[in-house]
């Protein structure tokens, strides 16, 4: 899979992209059915808008890591990066599919909560797949115990663009991928935050 392109290239060629996360307790696939993409020091919204950091540098590749971040204090949220080495580019993967150890899932989520809402939304896809700080900067195509593979071809008709979710800044960018009428792609949501086009 060639991740080395602009983040806003790849997002929608990761839907029905697969993540895989081996563990003791078991085995989590789950189809990709959202994505967002981010790129460096042009997208006031991304994380690596003011430069690296600590926290951001793998942002800045290579690509086909996982970028690992804390969202508010209380939920990881996993991105693929992509582009050019040395140029921060990423894709934050927003919902997905629980297609093998729902069970396992469902452990880690809650018993209640239903199929479709297994892994809707960033924090519960990382919560899902059980992917946490650890898992930062971990190579998702060399076959480390969280894998990145290609699923089944996505018609482009099945395809949907649109603004990016809770975002203050760039909030109207359409960076945000989504397969049309899916039970598991998340709500759009604006960020009460985001100002109006032409907003003071």
């Amino acid at each position: 899979m060639n991740l080395a392109h602009p983040a806003e290239e790849v997002a929608p060629k990761l839907l029905g992209a697969i993540l895989t996360h081996e563990t003791p307790e078991g085995t989590v696939s789950i189809t990709i059915t959202e994505t967002e993409a981010y790129s460096g020091k042009a997208d006031p919204a991304s994380h690596a808008y003011r430069g690296r950091t600590p926290r951001n540098a793998v942002m800045f590749g290579p690509a086909g890591h996982l970028y690992v971040y804390r969202s508010h204090g209380l939920h990881w949220c996993a991105n693929i990066v992509t582009g050019t080495d040395g140029i921060a580019s990423a894709v934050l993967i927003r919902a997905g599919r629980v297609i093998e150890g729902e069970d396992l899932a469902r452990k880690r989520r809650g018993a209640k909560v239903e199929g479709p809402r297994l892994a809707r939304g960033p924090g519960n896809f990382c919560q899902a797949l059980g992917i946490t700080a650890e898992h930062n900067g971990t190579d998702l195509l060399t076959g480390a115990s969280v894998v990145l593979s290609e699923g089944d071809p996505v018609p482009a008709a099945l395809i949907r663009v649109g603004p990016r979710v809770g975002v203050s800044r760039a909030h109207d960018w359409q960076h945000r991928f989504y397969l049309a009428d899916d039970p598991t792609v998340s709500a759009y949501r604006p960020s009460p935050r985001a100002k109006p086009p032409g907003g003071a």
